[in-house]
């Protein structure tokens, strides 16, 4: 009895073995074929998965750091296991094969076609999306709201909500903006204003675009019924380092303004926009400035100018919180009415 129990433990032990065995060569041959492989001029090599190629930056996920960016400017070599579609300067699109890179040079070997090869710095783009291929538009946008109550000497609701949208393809863009606030105290409404904004940009190069803007704004409590503005403008995105950009646009409109007491009247005007963001204080949070002006032609002292400063920083899923100040001044205001309005409020928001 004793040598049959034996006999069935060394069985059990030589199959637990073997499937050890098995499993730890699986996992081996798993970790072999998900490794992608760089070599850098100075001799480094990193294992991982390349997950991005964009912006001159290779991303990889790896072990031991997640993930990293490494410059392209950097990179000798370079073989990633799975087939990557890769867009070049010069929109050649190449597809169906994985990534391989010598001296610094892309090689592109297909069948039945002599190897090809090309410089590093001519890819953009790997597995772009349709839109970044001439196929269609890309959607994006961020729906936010600020909320205040405030209860004690006196009952205070305020709602702000804000939604920027936009559909981009290669040759032009669409955006839609509104902004809007309402505040009540004790029952009575003390604020109530908002403003709408179309814009349609057409792209004359990667940074340079011309197009036509159209807005509607009225604020109760300014006298203002409503003010429509229409008219042409030309951009330009003077810098575009994530570490600080600049945008700016310039151009003429006509603009008619409606007034609840005042008198109702039109002019040609000159408007800008301004915005500058930076990402200088990292975890993917952003500083940005936006700025929004309309100058009276017919009265040089006339001048519409809104600025929102402010922090934006992200949270769970695709929600997102800022902190922002807002100041809207208008020289033409009515009798009796501020020139000038300041707001601070934190806002919740949801990006896609």
């Amino acid at each position: 009895m004793t040598v049959f129990m034996r006999i069935i433990a060394l069985s059990v032990a030589l199959v637990a073995l073997q499937a050890t065995g098995v499993k730890a060569q699986e996992a081996a041959a798993e970790g072999s074929v998900a490794a992608d492989e760089i070599r850098l001029k100075n001799g480094s090599r990193v294992i991982g998965k390349v997950t991005d190629i964009r912006d001159g930056v290779v991303t990889l996920e790896t072990d031991f750091a997640g993930a990293i960016s490494v410059s392209m400017e950097q990179i000798v070599t370079m073989t990633t296991s799975d087939p990557a579609t890769l867009l070049l300067a010069d929109d050649t699109v190449i597809e169906g094969q994985g990534i391989e890179v010598r001296n610094s040079q892309l090689i592109v070997d297909e069948p039945g076609v002599p190897e090809q090869s090309y410089a590093l710095e001519q890819v953009l783009i790997a597995n772009p999306e349709p839109w970044e291929l001439g196929e269609g538009y890309h959607w994006t946008g961020q729906v936010g709201f600020a909320f205040a109550v405030e209860r004690g000497n006196s009952d205070t609701d305020e709602l702000d909500y804000k939604l920027e949208t936009y559909w981009r393809s290669l040759r032009d863009r669409y955006t839609l903006k509104m902004d809007a606030q309402i505040k009540e105290a004790n029952d009575q409404k003390i604020a109530d204003n908002w403003i709408i904004q179309g814009k349609y940009d057409y792209f004359l190069s990667d940074i340079t675009y011309w197009g036509v803007n159209v807005s509607a704004r009225s604020d109760e409590f300014k006298d203002l019924d409503i003010r429509y503005l229409v008219g042409p403008y030309i951009g330009r995105d003077f810098l575009t380092d994530p570490l600080f950009t600049l945008t700016a646009e310039v151009g003429a409109s006509y603009v008619n303004e409606n007034f609840i007491v005042a008198e109702d009247r039109d002019y040609a005007a000159a408007n800008w926009y301004l915005r500058m963001t930076s990402d200088y204080l990292g975890g993917d949070s952003q500083l940005y400035f936006d700025q929004r002006g309309i100058w009276n032609l017919d009265e040089a002292s006339d001048v519409i100018i809104d600025t929102a400063v402010g922090l934006s920083f992200p949270l769970l899923w695709s929600l997102e919180a800022a902190a922002e100040i807002l100041w809207k001044y208008d020289s033409g205001a009515g009798e009796g009415v501020d020139d000038l309005d300041e707001t601070y409020r934190l806002r919740i928001g949801y990006s896609w």
